[in-house]
């Protein structure tokens, strides 16, 4: 017995080292960096809803006195004692511009991204990756020089057949063809803007598409486009249309780069995409010099809060659809 209580001290000893050393130092860094991170998270939440809140605060009172429609009237009148003012055509052009911009640039993102995980060699995938990503890197005014002075030259003679055949369509309506920069010419700058950002997450994700899937594709008799057809889209698929949301998100906030492309629309309202015109930030960026008094300035927080609106919308959706692909890779 004697033996036996002293095998069971013996086997006691280890899980009392083992409780403290779990209670040691060891512990406190757990709770630590999970403290840490907590507050960091919240710190981001609680600047969010500040922004949030000065944006209604400071719109409110302009809302109050504008004697337009905010929503409908296409209007924009700070200079008299009655303020006017309505955002449907930045509405109309912020969105179309980054809708096309999307439609030019997924299609592309998606061939280069499955290019660099499933056909390029290795020597070469890695440093074409670099180049591609280095994109994101590149200043948006830099971008905005760019198709203003030197993408416009290319661009213009094709505005211009574009309006002469196809100007029956109000899309594409001749009679509005904009002399300068035009939203189809804006767009396609943005596309190039959110190229890198939709590549590379949707490179990462095909990546992580699992061996076992493409493998037996293969095993099946599948050629190399049906084992991407068939495992390869499938499994990236929600990682991709999340990748889109991102860089719709950073089309629709794109300021400086739409304000050097775009020409202000003069005249009546057009739906045409060869038409000048301005979205909510390059508005609020071309007009900083009206902000002298509070209700001119509350009249572009209004424009800016509906932008904000938008694109936490957009990241919102995105965030649901990462959720539901970490459920699928699960």
């Amino acid at each position: 017995m004697a033996t036996i209580t002293g095998h069971s001290e013996l086997d006691s000893s280890p899980s009392g080292d083992n409780a403290g050393a779990n209670s040691g130092p060891g512990r406190f860094g757990d709770r630590l960096f999970s403290g840490l991170a907590s507050g960091s998270g919240a710190i981001v939440v609680a600047l969010i809803a500040a922004v949030a809140v000065f944006l209604v605060v400071q719109a409110v009172p302009a809302l109050a006195d504008n004697h337009a429609n905010f929503f409908t009237d296409r209007v924009w009148d700070l200079s008299g004692t009655q303020i006017k003012f309505g955002i449907p055509d930045l509405l109309w052009v912020t969105v179309i511009s980054s809708i096309i911009a999307m439609a030019l640039a997924v299609p592309v993102a998606i061939g280069v991204a499955l290019y660099l995980t499933m056909y390029a060699p290795k020597r070469l995938a890695q440093p074409f990756s670099y180049l591609v990503d280095l994109l994101a890197a590149v200043p948006s005014i830099v971008y905005g020089l760019w198709g203003a002075r030197l993408l416009l030259g290319y661009y213009q003679p094709i505005q211009d057949w574009i309006a002469a055949h196809l100007g029956w369509f109000p899309l594409l309506n001749g009679n509005t063809a904009a002399s300068t920069g035009s939203i189809l010419l804006a767009s396609i700058v943005l596309a190039v803007m959110i190229l890198p950002i939709i590549t590379a997450i949707s490179r990462e994700v095909f990546q992580q598409t699992p061996a076992t899937h493409k493998e037996g594709a293969l095993a099946l008799g599948a050629t190399k486009w049906e084992m991407i057809r068939t495992a390869v889209l499938p499994f990236g698929r929600p990682g991709v249309i999340s990748a889109a949301m991102l860089g719709l998100g950073r089309a629709l906030g794109e300021t400086i780069a739409i304000a050097l492309i775009l020409s202000s629309s003069n005249g009546d309202f057009s739906f045409s995409i060869l038409n000048g015109g301005e979205t909510f930030a390059s508005r609020i960026a071309n007009n900083a010099a009206e902000f002298d008094t509070a209700k001119k300035a509350g009249a572009y927080i209004s424009a800016g809060l509906v932008l904000f609106i938008l694109t936490f919308v957009v990241n919102a959706i995105a965030r649901v659809v990462i959720e539901r692909r970490k459920a699928f890779s699960e």
